[in-house]
């Protein structure tokens, strides 16, 4: 039996009014690493002190949105080396089902996860195996305990057979939801026809799925 680490992302916000503000996007994106990967988590650890020592602040972690370009080379290159398989999945809101818009945003939400997770567990696993499922705490708004209900449920009902394991973590302590976030972001530009030079070379080999369940929003 063998053990799966899926570190998971979210991207976007919960925001289906189509107010100019909000994102296109909602969706989940994952990396997984199989078994021991320790020396990976080691590697990201060593990238952020040699970023400290070299005078880069990064007492939040990494974070593709956010980080500068020379910063974001050094993560992708790292992430080439350590070949992660990535997964994601995108749902264009304006196209949302009026029984998701009437449910609310937490809704929203458990069904990118739902229409995620059900999916790649099975292609990541198999029966027998533990998958400890790493998911970055919710930051889009102030419904934590939701959001986790929300991803216990789907993780109950979606793999019966395997043993999953479920942590809620705060990004920054966790080398593999940053590794998440950067592919997610990578594609998500890609999706968006913006730039990302970092994508084939350092996403696009291990992307094993782009889902968009709900089509290209316009």
């Amino acid at each position: 039996m063998a053990e799966i680490y899926m570190y998971a992302d979210e991207t976007g916000d919960l925001d289906m009014s189509g107010s100019p503000g909000a994102s296109r996007y909602f969706g989940f994106g994952t990396a997984v690493f199989v078994g021991d990967h320790g020396h990976a988590l080691w590697e990201g650890l060593q990238l952020r002190c040699r970023l400290e020592r070299r005078g880069v602040s990064v007492p939040q972690g990494l974070h593709a949105k956010n980080d500068s370009h020379t910063t974001r080379g050094e993560v992708f290159d790292l992430i080439r080396a350590q070949a992660p398989r990535f997964d994601t999945t995108f749902l264009a809101k304006e196209n949302a089902y009026s029984y998701v818009r009437a449910a609310g945003q937490m809704r929203l939400y458990k069904l990118a996860w739902y229409l995620h997770f059900k999916e790649i567990v099975r292609r990541v696993s198999l029966p027998g195996d533990t998958v400890y499922v790493i998911a970055a705490s919710l930051t889009t708004n102030k419904k934590e305990g939701s959001a986790r209900d929300a991803l216990e449920d789907v993780c109950r009902q979606s793999a019966t057979d395997r043993e999953i394991v479920l942590c809620v973590w705060n990004a920054p302590t966790s080398w593999g939801v940053q590794v998440a976030d950067y592919g997610l972001w990578a594609v998500q530009r890609v999706l968006e026809d913006r730039k990302c030079p970092w994508y084939e070379s350092s996403v696009e080999p291990t992307l094993a799925t782009t889902f968009r369940p709900w089509g290209l929003a316009k």
